[in-house]
C-alpha cells in the first residue's frame, strides 16, 4: 500500500523496551474503587445508586445524559460506601463527583450481563446502541463516547474504518501489548464496528517499531477480504487522526472538520476490543489495559486494571520507586498530564502511568526566544507557533486563533524541538482554555439577555393583559350602568303609562 507523506513532526527516542513484550497482568482487586462520574467528553453521567447499596459487577450505576455521554457501570461486585467529591485524575486536583464502591472480593457479573451470538445479524442502529449502553468511549486518550462515532454512518459517506494501532507517544506499550495477545479479538472488534459504520474497508495502522503486533495482527487479518495491516513510519504525531488518515489515503481532513467528511472514521484497538466484549458478551467497559513505566519504577508492566482503582494500588504492585520520580504522568510524554498525587483513580481514557526521573524529564529554564524557526519546522499542521505564542503573551488572543490556534492539536512537537525550551503547548492550552471561559462568560451573557427580554416581553404581556382586563370590565360596568338606566327608563315611562290610564278610567 502506497503511504503518504505529512510535514513536520519529530522523532523522539521511543523507550518502549521498558514494558514492550511484558505480558499483560490482571490487577489484583483493591481494597476501594473511586469511580468518578466523568470520565468521557459531554454531559456528567447521572448516579443512579446511594450508599450501602449492594452491587454487582457490570451493574449500571450512573445513567448517560444527554447526546454525548456515557454511563457508568461497577467495576467489580460489592457495596457502595460513598457518593461525593474525591480528587480528579487531573493536573488541577480539583474533586469531582466520584463514586466509591467497596469490593466483596467474588467479582460476581450481574445476572442481565449478556452478549449476542452474531452481531453481524444486528442493525448499525443496535449495534450503537449496544456499544452505549455498555459505556465505551475511545480509549486512546480522547474518551469520546463510541456509540456517538458509530452512528457517523448515517450522516456520512463512509467507505473506510481505520484502526490507529501507532502508539506514537515514547513510552506506552499498552496497545501493543493488547494487539500482540488479542488480535482476533481486536480484529473481531474492529469488523463489528466497519459493520455498523457501513465501511467497506479496515486498515490497520502500526508503527514499525511494533513487529509482534504487526505478525499477529497480519495472521488474523489473513483470511479477510477488505482488510489491510500497513506499516507506519517512525514519526511523531502519528497517531493523530487526521494525519494518519493522511498518511493513509493522502486525502486532507478540512480545518475543524471531521475525518468522515472524506469518509474515514478511526479508531483505537484498545476501543475495538472494548465493542467486541460489549456485543459478543454483554459486557460494559470496566477495565482496561495501562503501561506503568518509567525509570522511576522498579517493575515496569502492562496491567488489565479496573476503572476506579487508585494510581498507588499500580505503583505498589510494580514494586514501588526505585527512585523518586522527578515527574508523575497520565499517558504519554509529550501530551499526557501530570498527576496531582497518588490517590487518584484511573478512569476509561488512562493509557499509561508514568514515572519519570530528573534525567529522563530534562526540565530546564525557559530562556528568550531566538526566532530559529525549529517550531514552524516540526508543527504537523503546519502553523507558526513562535508568532501564536508571542500574540498569547501579548493577550492578543483574536490574532492567536487568526493564525490557527484552534487547529493546534497540541501535540507538543514544537516545544519538544525548542532549543529555548520554551513551554509553548502549555502556552497554547492556557490559550484555548482562556477562549473556552471567554466562550462561556458570552454564552452566559446572551442567555442572561434572553431571558432579560423574556422576563420584560413577559412583563410587558402582563401589563397588557392587565390594561385589557380593566379596559373590559370598564365595558362591561359602562354596558351595565347604560342597561339599568335603559330599564330604570322603561320602568318610568310604564308607570307614567299606568298612570294615565288610572287616572282616565278615574275621570270616567
Amino acid at each position: 500500500m502506497r503511504l503518504f507523506n505529512i510535514r513536520g513532526g519529530v522523532h523522539p527516542e521511543d523507550r518502549k523496551d521498558r514494558s514492550a513484550g511484558r505480558p499483560i497482568e490482571p490487577l489484583p482487586l483493591p481494597k476501594l474503587l473511586h469511580i468518578p462520574l466523568q470520565q468521557h467528553i459531554g454531559a456528567i453521567a447521572n448516579p443512579l445508586v446511594q450508599r450501602r447499596q449492594y452491587v454487582a459487577k457490570g451493574e449500571l450505576i450512573a445513567r448517560a445524559q444527554g447526546a454525548v455521554s456515557a454511563p457508568i457501570h461497577a467495576p467489580t461486585s460489592g457495596r457502595i460506601v460513598g457518593l461525593g467529591l474525591y480528587p480528579a485524575n487531573h493536573p488541577s486536583g480539583l474533586s469531582v463527583r466520584t463514586i466509591s464502591l467497596q469490593p466483596d472480593g467474588k467479582d460476581r457479573w450481574h445476572k442481565r450481563i449478556a452478549g449476542v451470538d452474531d452481531p453481524f445479524a444486528l442493525e448499525p442502529d443496535e449495534i450503537a446502541r449496544r456499544v452505549a449502553e455498555a459505556g465505551v468511549v475511545g480509549m486512546g486518550g480522547a474518551t469520546f463516547p463510541a456509540a456517538v462515532k458509530l452512528g457517523l454512518g448515517k450522516r456520512y459517506r463512509l467507505s473506510t474504518l481505520v484502526i490507529n494501532g501507532s502508539e506514537c507517544e515514547p513510552y506506552l506499550t499498552c496497545d501493543d501489548q493488547l494487539m500482540r495477545e488479542q488480535a482476533a479479538a481486536v480484529v473481531d472488534g474492529a469488523r463489528i464496528m466497519a459493520h455498523a459504520l457501513g465501511a467497506s474497508r479496515l486498515i490497520i495502522g502500526i508503527e514499525g517499531n511494533k513487529p509482534e503486533a504487526l505478525t499477529a495482527m497480519q495472521n488474523a487479518t489473513a483470511d479477510l477480504d477488505g482488510a489491510e495491516v500497513v506499516r507506519l513510519p517512525l514519526r511523531y504525531p502519528m497517531g493523530s487522526e487526521k494525519h494518519l488518515v493522511q498518511t493513509l489515503t493522502g486525502q486532507e481532513t478540512p480545518a475543524r472538520g471531521l475525518t468522515a467528511d472524506i469518509g474515514v472514521v478511526v479508531h483505537n484497538p484498545a476501543t475495538a476490543f472494548a465493542v467486541r466484549e460489549a456485543l459478543r458478551f454483554g459486557h460494559p467497559l470496566v477495565s482496561r489495559v495501562i503501561s506503568v513505566t518509567g525509570g522511576a519504577i522498579s517493575a515496569p508492566k502492562n496491567l488489565r486494571v479496573l476503572i476506579g482503582t487508585k494510581i498507588e494500588d499500580l505503583i505498589e504492585h510494580c514494586g514501588r520507586f526505585c527512585e523518586e520520580p522527578a515527574r508523575l504522568i497520565a499517558g504519554g510524554p509529550m501530551m499526557g498530564q501530570s498527576i496531582p498525587e497518588l490517590r487518584v483513580p484511573v478512569m476509561k481514557g488512562t493509557n499509561g502511568i508514568l514515572a519519570l526521573t530528573a534525567a529522563e524529564t530534562g526540565l530546564r529554564e525557559p530562556a528568550p526566544c531566538i526566532r530559529c524557526g525549529s517550531c514552524v519546522q516540526a508543527c504537523p499542521c503546519g502553523l507558526l507557533p513562535l508568532a501564536m505564542a508571542a500574540q498569547v503573551r501579548a493577550g492578543d488572543l483574536d490574532a492567536a486563533v487568526a493564525n490557527g490556534l484552534m487547529d493546534c492539536i497540541g501535540c507538543g512537537s514544537c516545544a519538544y524541538v525548542c532549543p529555548a525550551h520554551l513551554p509553548l503547548v502549555q502556552c497554547f492550552n492556557h490559550a484555548k482554555g482562556e477562549l473556552a471561559a471567554r466562550g462561556r462568560a458570552k454564552q452566559k451573557q446572551t442567555e442572561t439577555k434572553r431571558l432579560a427580554e423574556q422576563r420584560a416581553q413577559r412583563l410587558e404581556a402582563q401589563k397588557r393583559a392587565k390594561r385589557e382586563a380593566m379596559a373590559k370590565r370598564k365595558r362591561e360596568a359602562d354596558a351595565k350602568k347604560q342597561a339599568e338606566a335603559a330599564a330604570n327608563e322603561a320602568t318610568a315611562k310604564q308607570a307614567a303609562v299606568t298612570g294615565q290610564v288610572t287616572a282616565e278610567v278615574d275621570a270616567c
